[in-house]
């Protein structure tokens, strides 16, 4: 994952200027104003931000806010933003590719989420495992593949920076289309689990003001189900307290100080992790709506009346939808004048890591990128994991994160396996590899759904989004 050849950025004092970073899926009425606030509160980096998007408005939209962000006097990261036409346009002497897509639209996450559901199959977020998560990555798959050639051709020295979702797919086709590519996955869900030990150690200790990043931790799996088999705070070994805490609050769970939980179906009160911790000793490392998608589907998500139970939500795309309009409209306000992009720090390490492969810092966080150098001992070399690296100057060295304990290797192998399966079913359109593949997926096993009605899911399901299918799937469905 190094590049021999420096990077053609300017050095000044201590900073880099013209960074050249291609914002693919630069319409985004949202994580990009993410983006455009957390490079705005850097002032050691400058430079250009390329705006693509098949939704050329909407970049357009994004060039004048971002724009409009750089100019303020409140912003320290100064950066031009400018929408391309092309893909190649935008990569073109890149040194940073950031992705950050939607495949397809809400409509087809609907079939993805809701379908299933005349099976018993529940999924709170639909975007990763289950039959939600593999049909998006039939869609998701064919563009990446897009993608990693573009990069091949116009930028092939770049840092390739994937937020897409389901994020062990998009990575693995990264590096399927090009091999050479320098690609890595980041992901905050970690930095959610280190929050909790934070709040834990707050409310039980009377500590105050601890920093997320001084919890330190050994992070081991897949994306979306994360472990830790280490974690510390000022040499204070978390394991014991987490596990009083849990003893002590198994009922009612751990609640986020600035979380409504009442309100939000990205809540949760954490009893996943919890029930996780005392049936396999790892401390589980992501949102509890995750966590559970990846477990039988006759546990967490066996019904709507288990989901309350357990105290998380099903982020219905019903909500997601109406969260579009919000977004949209706040999108017209922002591009009018009428509200302007809070400068506040989002808690996000992409820029950081951007900063530390400029070579202005080095730091390490958790990243999803290939098993090769075995940072899992017992998962399979080909598979994309998620595990701690050095980022620094140019250069991502993956941390070894040890083995996993054999029964939690148990419970990601399944969904190592469909990755495998699905990314070869969407390249050779193959429908029988995803009927395959449904079957061998912990929710679908858990239900004990007849082969036959899983065939007619499969069927429905490609059916209903095979407006973003390739050329390819044309008779098969």
């Amino acid at each position: 994952l190094r590049c021999g050849e420096e990077k053609k950025m300017k050095y000044k004092d201590k900073k880099v200027q013209d960074v050249q970073i291609a914002y693919i899926g630069g319409g985004s009425r949202g994580w990009a104003w993410t983006f455009m606030t957390d490079l705005a509160l850097e002032p050691d980096m400058s430079g250009t931000i390329r705006l693509y998007d098949i939704d050329r408005e909407a970049a357009e939209a994004n060039e004048v806010i971002g724009n409009a962000v750089s100019a303020r006097e409140d912003a320290k990261g100064k950066w031009e933003y400018r929408t391309c036409a092309t893909l190649g346009e935008a990569l073109t002497g890149a040194d940073f590719a950031v992705i950050s897509i939607l495949p397809g639209t809400f409509d087809e996450m609907e079939a993805d989420v809701h379908l299933p559901e005349r099976l018993g199959i529940w999924q709170s977020v639909g975007d990763t495992a289950g039959p939600g998560g593999m049909m998006r990555a039939l869609r998701t798959i064919p563009m990446f593949v897009e993608i990693a050639e573009a990069v091949k051709e116009y930028a092939p020295e770049a840092w390739v920076i994937n937020y897409t979702n389901p994020m062990s797919l998009c990575v693995k086709t990264l590096y399927h289309t090009f091999p050479e590519i320098k690609a890595f996955g980041c992901c905050h869900e970690v930095f959610g689990t280190q929050k909790v030990l934070k709040g834990i150690l707050e409310e039980e200790y009377g500590l105050q003001d601890i920093r997320r990043e001084d919890i330190h931790v050994n992070v081991l799996g897949i994306n979306h189900f994360t472990w830790f088999d280490y974690a510390s705070y000022m040499g204070m070994d978390l394991f014991p307290v987490y596990r009083e805490y849990v003893d002590k609050h198994f009922e009612e769970g751990f609640h986020e100080r600035d979380m409504n939980w009442a309100n939000s179906c990205f809540a949760c009160a954490h009893r996943v992790k919890f029930d996780l911790f005392r049936r396999f000793g790892l401390i589980a490392a992501a949102g509890d709506r995750h966590l559970a998608e990846f477990m039988p589907g006759d546990e967490y998500l066996n019904d709507p009346e288990t989901v309350k139970k357990w105290k998380f939500g099903l982020t219905t795309v019903a909500w997601r939808k109406e969260d579009l309009k919000d977004r949209l409209e706040k999108s017209r306000r922002l591009l009018s004048g009428g509200e302007s992009v809070e400068l506040k720090p989002t808690g996000e390490e992409g820029i950081l890591l951007i900063k530390a492969l400029c070579g202005l810092t080095r730091m390490v966080s958790n990243v999803n990128i290939p098993n090769s150098a075995l940072q899992i001992a017992n998962l399979p070399a080909d598979a994309v994991v998620e595990t701690n690296a050095v980022f620094e100057r140019d250069a991502v060295r993956p941390l070894y994160a040890g083995k996993l304990p054999e029964d939690v290797r148990g419970l990601i192998m399944p969904h190592v396996e469909n990755h495998g399966t699905i990314l070869q079913a969407a390249l050779s359109c193959d429908k029988e590899a995803v009927v395959q593949a449904f079957l061998n997926d912990p929710l679908v096993k858990g239900k004990k759904c007849g082969e036959n009605d899983v065939r007619q899911l499969v069927d429905d399901m490609l059916r209903a989004t095979q407006k973003y299918l390739p050329e390819g799937w044309k008779g098969k469905i």
